[in-house]
């Protein structure tokens, strides 16, 4: 059997404000945007009995706990505090496969030799975790993917737990239907009216009679109820693309308030780009307007690139060919068609490296120094757009 950890950071957006805001320990957080239009970024578990979960509309979630502290997300602060829990992972295994910002599986069979059993592996890598960078992390330990993701939520917050290769089916049995991936309202109703109601249900039947009503995924959910979850740990799986976007506490009318946070969406992506080591030659522009209608305008470069400045010029020519004058509520700019920069041998007669790339290396140093507000553009500064990474969340 494998040796497979899941770390999910608890609360964490909203534990990293309450690390970094001692008076915000203890008490009921919400992170989040506009109180009207936003939604919940991350809640505190000392907020979550009234009701309150990420993802819900903020004006429900205060109307829910009207006493709760409202914070502002800071999503570069989340995104350093990421980086510091991946790097406590690579010192057991490089086997590590990151859902979000938040959670990864880790594959430590190989590492037990080293650094002893799973458990104590798990154990250690929350205590690192805890004394270096004074946050909160749970952690499942199982031979599959499926059953150490069970076992960390179950473990929330702030523990963990192991399920023993013996033990997976009857650990299982209890759980409700929801808890098997692959089942959503549609499919838990129908085992529903067919007499099921836990994953031991599903177990106990014969897997024909699932392939019967549900098809292949009759055998899918059979297999997951017994404890069988073939799938590896998948690591640095390939991003397709890479964006950021911004959704305005106010909707933005005319082409001088949104060509800022534009320029400002085009400079992240490339700085994420070139942290990535790829270049991207289709630029997409996703502009959101107020009500609620969606868009996406494409274009192609000559040649890839990873310059905030070029990807600016594609986008904003996509932006004036796009933009009607209509209030907007969202802009977004991504890069797609990701080439890997590979090392190449300088001729003898080669030419110089662009004057850009230079600059652009000097400005990394800098925001990787300093911050991402230590040196931007006028327009940027002068309008008040966000440089900060924006919009984290799960890699695609």
């Amino acid at each position: 059997m494998r040796a497979i950890i899941h770390v999910d950071m608890d609360a964490f957006y909203a534990s990293v404000e309450q690390r970094d805001n001692p008076s915000l320990r203890g008490k009921p957080v919400i992170v989040g945007g506009h109180a009207q239009r936003g939604v919940v970024v991350a809640a505190s578990y000392e907020v979550r009995p009234f009701g309150v979960r990420s993802a819900m509309p903020m004006a429900r979630a205060v109307k829910l706990a009207p006493h709760a502290l409202v914070v502002r997300p800071r999503f570069a602060a989340y995104a350093e505090a990421s980086e510091q829990v991946f790097a406590i992972f690579e010192r057991y295994t490089p086997l590590i496969e990151p859902l979000s910002l938040d959670e990864a599986f880790l594959d430590v069979t190989s590492s037990v030799g080293l650094f002893g059993a799973p458990a104590d592996i798990a154990r250690r890598i929350r205590k690192e975790i805890a004394a270096e960078l004074s946050l909160p992390a749970s952690a499942g330990i199982a031979g599959v993917k499926f059953v150490a993701k069970i076992a960390s939520d179950l473990a929330k917050p702030n523990g963990q737990r192991e399920v023993k290769p013996h033990e997976m089916v009857a650990f299982l049995a209890g759980l409700p239907l929801s808890r098997l991936w692959g089942v959503g309202p549609k499919t838990e109703e129908e085992l529903t009216r067919a007499g099921l109601k836990t994953i031991g249900d599903v177990a106990s039947r014969d897997v024909e009679w699932l392939e019967a009503r549900l098809g292949s995924q009759g055998r899918h959910l059979w297999e997951l109820a017994q404890g069988n979850d073939p799938r590896e740990v998948v690591p640095d799986r390939a991003a397709k693309s890479v964006g950021a976007e911004d959704t305005f506490e106010e909707d933005l009318t005319g082409m001088d308030l949104l060509r800022p946070h534009v320029h400002a969406q085009a400079l992240r992506v490339a700085r994420r780009l070139r942290k990535a080591g790829v270049k991207g030659r289709v630029i997409q522009l996703k502009l959101k307007f107020s009500d609620f209608s969606l868009i996406t305008r494409r274009t192609t470069l000559p040649a890839p690139t990873d310059d905030g400045q070029m990807l600016y010029r594609a986008a904003l020519e996509l932006l004036e060919r796009s933009h009607a004058d209509r209030p907007i509520r969202l802009t977004g700019v991504s890069v797609q068609s990701l080439d890997e920069q590979e090392p190449q041998q300088l001729g003898l007669f080669s030419a110089p490296p662009p004057r850009s790339a230079k600059l652009n290396a000097v400005l990394d140093r800098i925001t990787e120094r300093f911050g991402t507000k230590a040196i931007t553009t006028a327009d940027i500064a002068g309008h008040g757009a966000e440089e900060e990474d924006g919009n984290p969340g799960k890699r695609h």
